[in-house]
């Protein structure tokens, strides 16, 4: 094969656009499926997260055959949370697929994604998805991405993109926005006519690992793009390290990618994705190139982390009861095992040897980390997400973020009020439908806890999106959380009885029959400051009959968070306890009056 029968493409675009959904009609239409073969919707979101929250996490390969022309495709993130998975897979496509929502139009993490790309000078090919939306305005979301294109300060040549229409749920595609098609055609035969081939670099050989995969069978696999020469299998090339050491190595088996399936191969030539087994400790952003004269690439850039959380054991009464992994030992070498494939996540020891601080892209990305750790069998604790703070000029910068919220008119006041607290700046307001489209500039940590209050304050209805914008000089402090908690007095299990008499003092997390352990968080107290409850108080039985005694209780049912929202719910002196089958929350110091006489000591210093 040769490097004009190939095309490497990215599909890119935000949260929620259909990019999986188009990936999976490419593949029905290309016949790649057999025809009486039962496919799962989504069919690249094969993780268990991703298929419970309809979001791409991990980036994909697979490849398509058309008129002869190989073309490799990558399913990318749509979430800037992931954006150091987007930034590493780019750099093995030539083009970009940039899906955009018929009625959404542009939003943040579409212009977050298509910067990434045009950074890299990739060919982009407009597609306007989700034409049979019945309030698709696709005249004005094309206008929209023409204003973002020469927002993003373009080159010319790129503005004049080509532009598709398309149905992913329905499985057409037009150049006609009038005139729906019957199939994905158009589309295909754009991608061949603009997408450019492979550049045939002359020189010695060059490939640039991009992901990383696992199995149990034969270990640790580099998947990435051969740039220049060739790979094959049995000859021997030096491995440039991202730290720069260097070192032999012989490919053993080489793999690429046809259709979902990876095939062997003996040899795999310029602008090509291949997979290569057999290499231990192969990293992301390490270059195989020539032994004897040995050529690394740049190393793939990455934006740094944003918000950093500490992760430490758990030391909970209830520790060792659910995970099977739970040592500070098992902890540090699952955290430095993750660091590998996600380049975009840093991990330090902090003040203790069993306490690690750990930086990522956002709340959603940490979050997604936590959540695979516990089904693992990882029994842990986390504290408060934290911004990362830096200086410029000598003075302290903090991360701003844009933020888009999507809210019916009504609910329109709510919102601006509150993200009006959080030294928000708004930017734009504009109609779309019936819905008002807000956006702001915010900092990193007025956004922590802010969807439970927006969704609280527009019953639900409001929809907010964000990414990172820049770094600016520090706005000055914001307002923490107003209402305290209620904190178990005793260990044991909740009594409904004691429940039912506590009611009224606020919400509670926990349900008659759970065990719950002295100093743990259980429910949020409807005054400022923390609250004490003895929630194992039983009924006295006596032989008297009451008039109340037989009154039904009717207790209201516990409020159940997922574990993004108990993160932006916690203060600086909680933790949050994860284990495989728990999520709670509990103070630091779980003895009161020693939590009690720490607060005093605190006070004291202050004053």
């Amino acid at each position: 094969m040769n490097t004009d029968q190939i095309r490497n493409i990215a599909i890119i675009a935000h949260v929620d656009h259909g990019k999986t959904t188009l990936v999976d009609q490419l593949l029905r239409q290309n016949h790649i499926f057999r025809e009486n073969q039962k496919v799962q919707e989504r069919f690249l979101d094969s993780n268990d997260l991703e298929r419970e929250r309809g979001i791409t996490i991990l980036s994909k390969n697979i490849s398509l055959r058309y008129k002869d022309i190989k073309i490799n495709i990558i399913d990318t993130p749509g979430h800037a949370d992931f954006s150091g998975e987007v930034e590493r897979v780019l750099r093995m496509a030539d083009g970009v697929l940039l899906l955009v929502d018929a009625f959404e139009g542009t939003m943040p993490q579409t212009r977050f994604v298509l910067q990434k790309a045009l950074n890299l000078h990739l060919q982009p090919i407009v597609v306007i998805n989700k034409m049979d939306r019945p309030n698709a305005r696709p005249a004005e979301v094309l206008d929209e991405i023409y204003d973002l294109f020469i927002d993003l300060d373009v080159h010319e040549d790129l503005l004049d993109f080509p532009v598709v229409y398309a149905s992913a749920k329905q499985g057409w595609s037009s150049l006609d926005q009038s005139q729906p098609g019957a199939d994905m055609q158009p589309l295909m035969e754009t991608i061949i006519g603009k997408i450019p081939p492979p550049l045939a670099n002359s020189g010695s050989t060059q490939m640039q690992i991009a992901a990383i995969d696992y199995s149990s069978y034969t270990g640790r696999i580099g998947i990435g793009r051969v740039f220049r020469g060739s790979v094959r299998v049995g000859d021997s090339f030096k491995l440039v390290r991202r730290n720069g050491s260097a070192e032999d190595i012989q490919i053993k088996q080489l793999f690429t990618f046809e259709g979902l399936e990876r095939l062997p191969a003996d040899e795999v030539v310029t602008g090509d994705i291949c997979a290569i087994v057999g290499i231990e400790d192969i990293n992301i952003g390490d270059t195989i190139a020539d032994r004897e004269h040995p050529e690394p690439l740049p190393i793939i850039a990455i934006d740094e982390p944003t918000i950093s959380m500490t992760f430490t054991i758990n030391t909970s009464p209830f520790f060792g009861r659910e995970g099977k992994y739970v040592t500070s030992r098992q902890l540090h070498d699952r955290l430095m095992r993750e660091t590998e494939s996600d380049v975009a996540l840093r991990v330090k020891v902090g003040s203790s040897p069993d306490v690690f601080k750990v930086s990522g892209r956002g709340i959603l990305h940490l979050s997604i980390l936590m959540e695979n750790m516990r089904r693992e069998g990882y029994e842990f604790a986390v504290g408060q997400p934290r911004v990362i703070f830096k200086e410029i000029d000598g003075k302290k910068a903090e991360p701003v973020e844009e933020l888009v919220i999507d809210v019916p008119a009504e609910w329109m006041g709510k919102v601006i009020e509150s993200v009006g607290q959080r030294k928000a700046t708004m930017v734009k307001m504009e109609e779309k439908g019936n819905l008002r489209k807000l956006v702001y500039h915010i900092p990193s940590r007025g956004l922590l806890g802010l969807r439970n209050k927006l969704l609280t304050a527009t019953s639900g209805e409001a929809v907010m999106y964000h990414r990172f914008y820049q770094y600016e000089f520090f706005k000055g402090s914001l307002p923490h959380r107003q209402n305290g908690v209620m904190i178990s007095m005793g260990t044991g299990q909740v009594n409904a009885y004691a429940l039912n008499a506590l009611q009224d003092r606020g919400l509670f997390f926990v349900e008659p029959g759970e065990e719950v352990y002295t100093g743990q968080v259980v429910g949020e107290y409807n005054k400022e400051g923390d609250i004490v409850v003895n929630l194992q108080k039983a009924k006295k039985l006596t032989n008297m009959r009451a008039a109340a005694a037989d009154k039904a209780l009717k207790i209201a049912p516990a409020v159940k968070m997922s574990l993004e929202e108990y993160l932006e719910f916690i203060e600086q002196d909680e933790l949050v306890e994860i284990t495989p089958e728990s999520i709670r929350i509990r103070k630091m110091i779980l003895d009161e009056i020693e939590r009690r006489r720490v607060q005093s000591r605190l006070k004291k210093q202050a004053g």
